[in-house]
């Protein structure tokens, strides 16, 4: 095992003994190991012009977008301030700026068609408990049969973002198709899992849940994912009166501000007047200037 190996070891060793997630674990590492690569240098060679230069490679020549910049540049501070115990100034490697752009969202009736155009119902269970519950698409990977809480209608999330445990919504439209899809897989699992795999051994991947979106099948000519379930679960929410707070515990945020952007996203026009309507000023007479 040659230097670099050993660090990368070392590295998976630090993210396990923080508990920090699955997610972060394959993607330091995996970021990590390109960032050697295209170095090609022990990492003990390796200073703040290398990151420097590495980062103006993502940004110049592969085009990524600031936030997968700032993926790659989290992997590496945690490479070298705590795996390898180097002190670097950070000034030197600044993070870059992201545009915070509004999402986009579904209708309900897009929502709807997504539903009805899965003609397979462990594809329609799928989408529809991410879209009824507001999940994660990871998360609804990780459901397991007692997550699913019919006496008190609550979907039980476990160690979701942030390590965080939490319950959400369970519809009963959602409970219904859970039960269809049961009769029709019956997945039986040692520890659970409520969706398997193909192999029906190990359960669902994200990828293969995202695989399930049927976008194209639907005519929905909007750039939307898996994920946009998540989004117009929140977004109609709100719309049907639940407060932000309400919210912020279902999808299991951190912070308000990170719910707060569903305000932009709602419908909160309906029923209101602009203050123009109410005024005069349309009762008096129109004075039409020629030039």
């Amino acid at each position: 095992m040659d230097n670099n190996e050993q660090v990368l070891s070392r590295l998976r060793e630090d993210i396990l003994l923080r508990g920090l997630s699955k997610n972060t674990l394959e993607s330091y590492t995996l970021n990590a190991r390109i960032f050697l690569t295209y170095c090609n240098r022990p990492v003990d060679e390796l200073d703040v012009e290398d990151i420097r230069k590495f980062l103006q490679y993502l940004i110049q020549e592969k085009k990524s977008s600031p936030a997968t910049v700032n993926t790659y540049s989290a992997a590496i501070r945690f490479l070298f301030a705590v795996t390898w115990n180097r002190t670097l100034n950070y000034l030197q490697i600044p993070q870059q700026k992201k545009r915070k752009s509004i999402p986009e969202l579904l209708t309900r009736e897009e929502v709807s068609a997504i539903m009805t155009g899965c003609d397979n119902i462990k594809h329609k269970a799928m989408l529809m408990v991410v879209y009824s519950s507001g999940l994660r698409v990871s998360e609804a990977a990780a459901l397991k049969i007692q997550h699913i809480d019919s006496k008190t209608m609550r979907v039980f999330v476990g160690c979701g973002k942030g390590g965080k445990d939490r319950f959400t919504l369970l519809s009963e439209t959602c409970l219904h198709v859970l039960r269809e899809y049961w009769k029709v897989y019956r997945p039986q699992h040692p520890e659970g899992w409520l969706f398997l795999g193909t192999n029906k051994v190990t359960p669902i991947t994200s990828a293969g849940i995202k695989n399930a979106f049927y976008k194209k099948r639907t005519k929905i000519a909007k750039d939307v994912s898996v994920h946009t379930l998540r989004h117009s679960f929140a977004t109609h929410l709100l719309e049907d009166g639940a407060s932000l707070l309400q919210i912020k515990e279902l999808l299991g945020h951190a912070h308000i501000q990170s719910t707060t952007i569903y305000l932009h996203l709602a419908n909160v026009t309906s029923g209101l007047k602009s203050p123009l309507d109410h005024s005069t000023i349309m009762s008096q007479p129109s004075v039409i200037c020629h030039g």
